[in-house]
C-alpha cells in the first residue's frame, strides 16, 4: 500500500479498508495534498477486489471542516482556470468514492463541514453521534457548494440541499438522519462502533459482484422514467447477474442450505 503524508489507508485481511483523514491539530482540513492523497488511496482500494467493506474516519475531534485556511489563503490569487482545475480535483475525488464498487461508510465522530459534507454525502451510508454538527458553509464566503452538491443533492433532495446551502444553518444529527444526509444517528462512540460491525457483517454475506451491480442499477434507474425500455432494462442486469458465477453460486447455495463461497464461516 502506498504512504500518505495526511491521511492513512489500513487494509485487513478480511478485506476491511479504512481510510482516515489524518490531520487532526487542522480539523481533518482539505488542501490540494489531502485531495490528492484520497483519490490516490480510493482508486487503489476500488481497485482490489479483495477488500469488500470501505470506512472513512476523521482523526482527532472532528470528521473534516473542509477547506484548509492555508490552502484558501493561496488560491485567493489563482485565476479562474486554476479554480477550475482545483475544483475539479476535488469533485473527480468524490465521484471515485461515490463510484467505488464496494460499499462504503462515513464514521463521523465530530462536526463536519464544506467538503467534508461531501464524503458524507458521497458514501453509500452514514452514521453519525447526535451531538455533531453539520453546516454548509460556503455561500457565507462567497463561494459555491459546487463540488459537493451533486452528492448532496442526491442524498437530500434539492429542496433541504437549497435551504442548506443558501443559509449555512448548523444542524445535528438528528436532523441529518430525518433528511437522509445519515442514516443513522447514534447516541456515542461504541454504538458507532457496534453499528460499524453490524453493517460490515452484511456487508461480508452480500456476493461482491452484486454490491457493486446494485450500486450501479440504483444510479441508473432513479434517472429513467418507469416505462416498458427500463423494464427491459432491469431485466437484462438481472439475468446478467443471475447467470454470472456469483449468480450461480449464490442461486446454488440457497436451494442446498450452505452459506455462498464468499460468505464468511459461521463462527
Amino acid at each position: 500500500m502506498s504512504t500518505y503524508q495526511h491521511i492513512e489507508l489500513d487494509v485487513s485481511r478480511a478485506g476491511l479498508a479504512v481510510i482516515l483523514i489524518n490531520r487532526p491539530e487542522e480539523h481533518n482540513a482539505f488542501n490540494t495534498l489531502v485531495v490528492e492523497e484520497l483519490t490516490d488511496a480510493i482508486d487503489l482500494v476500488a481497485k482490489t477486489p479483495e477488500v469488500r467493506f470501505v470506512i472513512f474516519r476523521g482523526a482527532g475531534e472532528v470528521f473534516s471542516v473542509g477547506g484548509d485556511k492555508e490552502w484558501t489563503k493561496a488560491a485567493i490569487a489563482y485565476t479562474e482556470k486554476e479554480h477550475e482545475e482545483d475544483a475539479l480535483a476535488m469533485a473527480n475525488m468524490l465521484h471515485k468514492l461515490y463510484d467505488m464498487p464496494q460499499m462504503t461508510l462515513a464514521m463521523v465522530h465530530g462536526d463536519a463541514r464544506g467538503g467534508g459534507l461531501g464524503i458524507v454525502a458521497a458514501c453509500d451510508v452514514a452514521i453519525a453521534i447526535k451531538g455533531v454538527g453539520f453546516s454548509f458553509t460556503d455561500v457565507s464566503r462567497g463561494i459555491l457548494p459546487a463540488t459537493i452538491a451533486p452528492f448532496v443533492v442526491e442524498a437530500i433532495g434539492p429542496r433541504w440541499a437549497k435551504a442548506l446551502f443558501l443559509t449555512s444553518e448548523t444542524f445535528d444529527a438528528g436532523f441529518a438522519e430525518q433528511i437522509g444526509l445519515v442514516q443513522y444517528a447514534v447516541e456515542n462512540e461504541g454504538e458507532m462502533e457496534e453499528l460499524a460491525e453490524y453493517l460490515a457483517g452484511l456487508v461480508f454475506k452480500a456476493s461482491p459482484t452484486a454490491v457493486a451491480n446494485t450500486k450501479e442499477l440504483v444510479s441508473f434507474v432513479q434517472a429513467e422514467p418507469i416505462d416498458n425500455s427500463l423494464m427491459h432494462a432491469v431485466a437484462k442486469r438481472s439475468s446478467k447477474q443471475r447467470s454470472s458465477s456469483e449468480g450461480v453460486e449464490g442461486l446454488t447455495a440457497m436451494v442446498e442450505e450452505r452459506r455462498p463461497a464468499w460468505a464468511p464461516r459461521e463462527e
